[in-house]
């Protein structure tokens, strides 16, 4: 069967369970498309020979009785992968090989998936257009001077130009669903415990989650049930009852509350914005749902209060990177101290130490008070603004991004501007809330831009119903002509 990789991860999961098709078949036409797509520099690390063989095996003793039987899928650069180069996008773990496997990975193999390779991410998920990384730039396989946005930009544009059936994501901010927006694809950020920690090289320990990157909300609904799940090694992991989201999902959505809130409008968003989330209000009540508006006041501190709270974890979080245990060490130096400095300044690329360097600043020792602390119960109040809201609406509805992608270097030195892309998106993180975006449409420039549904805490099935009714009206056609390959 040809053009394999068009299809959507459902599709093929169909196909391999009727035996229509055969892993290795499917594994070779993915890997074929990836070593094609190199300009798109998606990849950091492939794992093309073992996931042939892990085919074969499959062929030759197939087990039809999980969810993603003989799949292959290639993963953020952020999950450790027992025996397979991990290294976070960053020089200070180039040559790091995890004896150890994270669990959501663990638990996507233990579904008949197999590793195809790790794909490019910001360093450290530190980032919002993929251009932090040491390995360098993703380029946005809808055009090729512009970002796919970040830190997944590996992922969301593997998932874009067909490297990877699927795919899955960390978003700490909105690492997930900026990309997906930016790509055309579908992103989810996961309620925060909702999927395993545990093996994710770690950010900013009380907002990042993993989740899924899809073609489709019925893609995202079928990882996330593979990928979730209970992990007694993590500590905020939620103990939960596993639930059926692919089995569950339906288009009824009738008598749904949706929230529009006013917060959600920046000065110098694009008309196309506007248009689109005007066009999601009137799907939406076509399917029967009531819109209401609402108000989240405290919305307009939540991106400072992100940029306290997520570099004082990372400050924390990366003052293992020593050279002394693990990873790069500097040769330099007549000293330890002398070696820990040069090690750090010479692992850590630009952004990484920014933010270190704010976040030792925010938890030292008269500061942490004014500003740590501080953060801290704004964090609270952003998140009863949304327990307020969700007295009165199932879900909230907002575009996913101030704008569509922009351009390759265009923010680059303009940090202030970069951090702006997380405006819609850093809230939800905040609040540890479930939430999705979904290409909704074309800009001026023939750029997707996404729309985001907010969700109630452990919320999911809500979510992928309401994005899968709007999916079918919507109708978004990606339209690619593979520049890449030419």
């Amino acid at each position: 069967m040809s053009n394999l990789s068009d299809k959507t991860l459902t599709e093929l999961v169909g196909l391999i369970k009727s035996k229509q098709i055969k892993s290795e078949e499917l594994t070779d036409e993915f890997i074929t498309n990836s070593q094609k797509g190199k300009k798109l520099n998606a990849y950091i690390t492939d794992s093309f020979d073992t996931a042939k063989d892990k085919a074969k095996q499959f062929d030759v003793k197939p087990n039809f009785d999980c969810l993603l039987p003989g799949v292959p899928l290639a993963v953020k650069d952020l999950f450790c992968t027992n025996g397979v180069k991990t290294t976070a996008g960053s020089k200070m773990l180039e040559n790091f090989i995890p004896n150890y496997e994270s669990t959501v990975t663990t638990n996507l193999w233990n579904e008949g998936a197999f590793l195809l390779g790790k794909l490019n991410c910001d360093e450290y998920a530190m980032g919002s257009s993929n251009e932090t990384s040491f390995y360098g730039n993703v380029i946005n396989p809808l055009e090729d001077k512009v970002v796919p946005g970040g830190s997944s930009g590996g992922s969301a544009a593997a998932v874009c130009a067909n490297l990877t059936p699927a795919t899955i994501g960390t978003d700490t901010g909105g690492s997930i669903r900026q990309p997906a927006s930016f790509t055309g694809t579908v992103g989810l950020k996961p309620t925060y415990g909702l999927c395993s920690r545990w093996g994710i090289v770690a950010f900013a320990s009380s907002l990042d989650q993993a989740g899924p990157m899809t073609k489709t909300v019925s893609d995202c609904a079928l990882m996330l049930e593979a990928m979730c799940g209970f992990d007694p090694k993590d500590s905020t992991s939620i103990d939960k009852k596993k639930e059926n989201y692919s089995k569950n999902l339906n288009k009824n959505i009738k008598g749904l509350k949706i929230g529009i809130p006013k917060e959600y409008r920046v000065d110098g968003m694009p008309n196309e914005i506007e248009t689109l989330w005007e066009e999601g209000k009137k799907i939406l009540k076509n399917e029967g749902a009531e819109i209401i508006d609402i108000s989240l006041p405290h919305t307009e501190y939540a991106l400072p209060t992100y940029y306290i709270v997520a570099p004082a974890e990372a400050s924390s979080n990366l003052a293992r990177y020593d050279g002394v245990r693990y990873g790069f060490r500097s040769n330099k130096g007549n000293n330890l101290i002398e070696m820990y400095e040069n090690t750090r300044s010479e692992g850590f690329g630009d952004e990484v130490k920014r933010r270190i360097l704010i976040g030792t600043y925010v938890l030292s020792s008269g500061y942490y008070d004014a500003y740590y602390l501080k953060a801290q119960k704004v964090r609270q109040l952003i998140k009863k603004d949304f327990d307020d809201s969700f007295k009165k609406v199932d879900a909230i509805l907002t575009p996913s991004a101030p704008s569509s992608a922009f351009k390759i270097g265009e923010k680059k030195d303009d940090p202030i501007s970069m951090y702006l892309n997380d405006v819609f998106t850093v809230p939800v993180n905040l609040a540890g809330l479930p939430a999705m975006s979904i290409p909704a449409g074309l800009d001026k420039n023939k750029l997707p831009l996404g729309l985001q549904l907010i969700g109630k805490p452990l919320a999911e099935q809500t979510l992928l119903n309401i994005a899968f009714s709007m999916e079918e009206k919507i109708n978004f056609k990606l339209n690619i002509n593979k520049w890449w390959e030419k």
